[in-house]
């Protein structure tokens, strides 16, 4: 054994090593800690031994996990997703937890234990699931909509399975008393804090702030949930209902991205505290010698959950494609599994050979989850082959729209930055077509008669059957980097000579974006400041002439494509005569450069760039290529500095 400082930092050492491993690996950090618990627990090396203190320690990491689910939770969040929320998320909540239930009372379990035991199976991975949905950039697509449905209603049902847990725990001839008086304390609990709670924490945390303290802020948070969590536990249920009360309060509030931002580590290393205690708790020798009866448990809970979504999402009017992709990606245990569990062994409902199999079968659904998720599309693909005719049908459809476009552009993501630049180009009687992955505003665009129609732009089938071949231009109006990023390799391996304007939030990706191929990045806080500046300064007497040159030229110095301006004689005014500019040269039957590839003409030497070309009887401008060899007629638009584009004219005329 070692002394207290010697074990602290043998878990700080081990953690940070492990979570950078496991991130190395793509998998969730919360597995790098039950990894910790297990190898230095009582089971493991024990060199931590499993203390008192220690597990109490390890409770307020589900006090604030269970906060910070609150804070997610609002009431018209909750009300706009009623129907994902509380149908298809009621339904595989209730029938995964009452066929568990009686599987494991056919068993010979108690009734205590199978539902401990059911409950822990039902709940999946709301960190798994929402990290590699992200990542995929498949948050908005039906089966993230309907995956975080249900992951949002198996965090609700965590509260009403925390009253009743500690209620079970009383004895059997006291149990309907007992759950009966909890119910009635909890109803009560809540109708108090929802009904005056709201007010007296905006009152409560308004004077806090006025102090212009971080350090007070910080530990007004503190204080609060653990005021509810004490209050909650008082009232004779658990810490966890106060703390998620406590997040739900402050959610309403304007204080919420603060608090959010203020608790994240402290919740975080709490929350690592608590899986290592969860590891402590695994015997590993049991898993190993027992793996014949984890395994089959492991996979018959994957099958079922996979299956019971599956056909609740087809009985709910979704494609079966789509409910097996759901079911996939819900198919493993999660974080409340093991708090059910921490709960359930606090109350003596479960304990020995059952937690450990329930333990290491859960563990091991979360360690394979992220290999199993990612081919979700593929799986359901090869198990129901209407899915791929609804593909199919999808991208017909965009052919037969797209068919008569040409010279068109493509917008990817009609939210309200594409639908302005769509009312724009239909006001220049540019066409285009729009690409988005929300059902509900496709309909309702296609509808108004508007060219949008449902698809994935990051496919390339997609962009293909958009005529991406055929289009003059590709304008990616995502506020989402990764999915930004996502088409733009798409586009840049298939059309590699298409324009791409990418919209951006700020410029803190611009580089990564034009290193990908973006013609040109627009990000959105530049122009708003841009626009803020220029109101001001006129408002400020400054003339509106200055206000338009200096705009001008921060926007050269941000923007390629608005480097430089062909000069007139309005223009003589302009102070800085070496700014740069664009310049037409046109090559005549007696030029220099007749015939010349442009590879074999050293611009740089010169220090100016080629921009376009513009060629007789061709109503499009080409964009440069080294292979292209210029003709009699032929105008080249180069930009650079006057004294420079001078030097270049006399050696693309004369050579010299």
């Amino acid at each position: 054994m070692f002394d207290s400082l010697t074990s602290v930092l043998l878990l700080l050492t081990s953690s940070v090593l492990a979570v950078a491993l496991f991130r190395a690996l793509r998998l969730p950090a919360m597995l790098a800690y039950f990894v910790v618990g297990m190898l230095f627990g009582p089971s493991g090396f024990n060199f931590l031994p499993s203390t008192e203190s220690g597990r109490h320690v390890a409770e307020f990491g589900i006090v604030f996990l269970m906060f910070s689910i609150g804070l997610e939770f609002s009431l018209p969040k909750l009300y706009a997703m009623r129907k994902t929320l509380f149908g298809l998320g009621g339904a595989q909540v209730l029938i995964t937890l009452a066929v568990t239930m009686l599987l494991g009372w056919s068993a010979g379990l108690n009734l205590p234990t199978a539902f401990v035991i059911g409950a822990a199976l039902t709940m999946s991975s709301t960190a798994i699931v929402s990290k590699i949905l992200m990542e995929r950039v498949d948050l908005n697509s039906r089966h993230g909509r309907l995956s975080i449905g249900i992951l949002l209603f198996q965090d609700l049902a965590v509260i009403p399975i925390l009253v009743l847990i500690p209620a079970l725990g009383a004895p059997s001839d006291t149990l309907a008393h007992t759950l009966g008086l909890s119910l009635v304390k909890s109803a009560a609990l809540l109708f108090l804090l929802f009904k005056f709670g709201k007010t007296i924490v905006s009152f409560w945390f308004g004077l806090v702030a006025r102090q212009r303290s971080r350090e007070l802020f910080v530990m007004n948070v503190l204080m609060v949930t653990l005021l509810l969590s004490a209050a909650t536990k008082i009232a004779g249920l658990s810490y966890a209902l106060g703390a998620f009360i406590a997040g739900m309060l402050i959610s309403e509030t304007r204080y919420r991205y603060q608090v959010e931002s203020d608790i994240a580590s402290f919740r975080d290393i709490l929350l690592g505290l608590f899986f290592i205690s969860v590891g402590m708790l695994l015997d590993f020798n049991y898993m190993i010698h027992h793996i014949d009866l984890v395994m089959l448990l492991l996979v018959s809970f994957v099958l079922f959950k996979a299956l019971v979504v599956a056909v609740l999402t087809k009985f709910f009017g979704f494609e079966l494609g789509v409910g097996i992709r759901t079911g996939i990606i819900l198919a493993q245990a999660g974080e409340f599994s093991f708090v059910i569990l921490a709960l359930g062994l606090e109350q003596n409902l479960i304990g020995g050979n059952n937690l450990q199999l329930v333990l290491a079968a859960s563990l091991l659904s979360m360690v394979i989850a992220p290999f199993f998720i990612q081919y979700n599309g593929r799986i359901a693909r090869k198990l129901v082959k209407s899915y791929i005719r609804n593909s199919s049908q999808v991208v017909e459809e965009l052919n037969s729209v797209s068919k008569n476009l040409k010279g068109h552009v493509i917008i990817c993501g009609y939210g309200r930055s594409g639908q302005y630049l769509g009312r724009f180009l239909k006001e220049e009687n540019i066409p285009f077509i729009a690409l988005d992955i929300d059902p509900t505003r496709v309909h309702e665009a296609a509808a108004a008669g508007q060219h949008v129609m449902y698809g994935d732009a990051g496919r390339r089938i997609v962009l293909e059957a958009a005529g991406g071949a055929r289009a003059k231009a590709l304008i990616v109006s995502y506020s989402d980097m990764r999915a930004s990023m996502k088409v733009l390799h798409v586009a840049q391996e298939a059309y590699p000579k298409l324009p791409v304007i990418v919209r951006t939030y700020d410029d803190a990706h611009m580089d990564e974006f034009r290193e990908a191929g973006a013609t040109e990045v627009v990000p959105e806080v530049l122009e708003g400041s841009l626009m803020l500046a220029s109101h001001a300064l006129v408002l400020l007497g400054v003339p509106l002439n200055r206000v338009v040159k200096r705009i001008r030229r921060f926007r050269e110095e941000r923007y390629k494509m608005f480097k430089g301006y062909f000069r007139g004689v309005s223009d003589t005014s302009v102070a800085d005569e070496q700014q740069v500019r664009l310049h037409s040269i046109e090559i005549s039957k007696n030029s220099y450069a007749k015939k010349l590839r442009l590879d074999h003409i050293d611009f740089a030497k010169f220090n100016v760039e080629v921009q376009l070309i513009r060629r007789p009887n061709m109503l499009e401008d080409i964009l440069p290529r080294p292979d292209i060899t210029l003709a009699d007629g032929d105008v080249l638009v180069l930009l650079g500095s006057p004294e420079n584009l001078v030097a270049a004219e006399i050696y693309l005329v004369s050579g010299k």
